[in-house]
């Protein structure tokens, strides 16, 4: 009987635990290709809840090579709270190529150094995966969605488990099609913004919020 009321008790303690042990700090990464406008998006986050940047925002790739953190972001939706540490990441590449920086003027000497950077940064940017409690997985809208970057993305959250929002960035242009996006990976939910005007963002909050249940 001793063991019996052992078990149920256990038991009882466990269901409980789950019911009330709530995250109260949620790690929200944001990933994706370079230039897709990652650290635009964080910034648009970071500015709207605390005022404050993440990072430096410019047309040449990699401008982002190391993890960019803002800590205990306070996000608030229809009078509930939400605290983030928010995670700006180094753009996903499959190679890094120095003559890609020659491009935008800079010498070789700091382009081989930049490139050194940015391939240290992917690297740490996928070990930073297993830290993440949701994903914000950006892509360019302009831009044909379905690329080995966009896939190998999606499929290490979908191999940990990691609740992820496609965020469709760019939709201020003409080219932008979000249809393409959502054709492309019907199975997740596809948020479109604008960081450049700050468009959709009310949007993705929402997004966030309902994520975070199932972190």
């Amino acid at each position: 009987m001793v063991k019996k009321r052992g078990i149920k008790f256990s038991f009882i303690k466990l269901f409980f635990n789950r019911i009330f042990r709530r995250k109260k700090l949620f790690k929200l990464g944001i990933y994706g290709p370079p230039n897709a406008g990652k650290t635009s998006i964080a910034n648009n986050i970071s500015m709207a809840w605390i005022g404050e940047e993440v990072g430096v925002v410019s047309n040449i790739p990699h401008e982002t090579r190391e993890i960019q953190i803002k800590e205990r972001v306070i996000m608030e939706r229809n009078g509930k709270k939400l605290e983030i540490n928010l995670i700006d990441t180094p753009g996903i590449s499959t190679k890094v190529d120095f003559e890609e920086f020659l491009k935008y003027k800079i010498k070789p000497k700091e382009a081989k150094k930049r490139a050194m950077e940015a391939t240290r940064g992917v690297i740490d940017a996928i070990k930073w995966l297993d830290e993440m409690d949701i994903v914000l997985t950006v892509m360019d809208s302009t831009k044909d969605p379905y690329t080995q970057v966009n896939i190998t993305i999606l499929g290490n959250l979908e191999v940990r488990n990691i609740p992820t929002i496609i965020v469709a960035n760019k939709t201020d242009l003409k080219r932008s099609r979000i249809k393409r996006v959502e054709s492309a990976f019907p199975q997740y939910r596809v948020v479109g913004v604008s960081a450049k005007k700050g468009l959709g963002f009310d949007e993705l909050y929402k997004a966030i919020f309902e994520a975070s249940k199932k972190a």
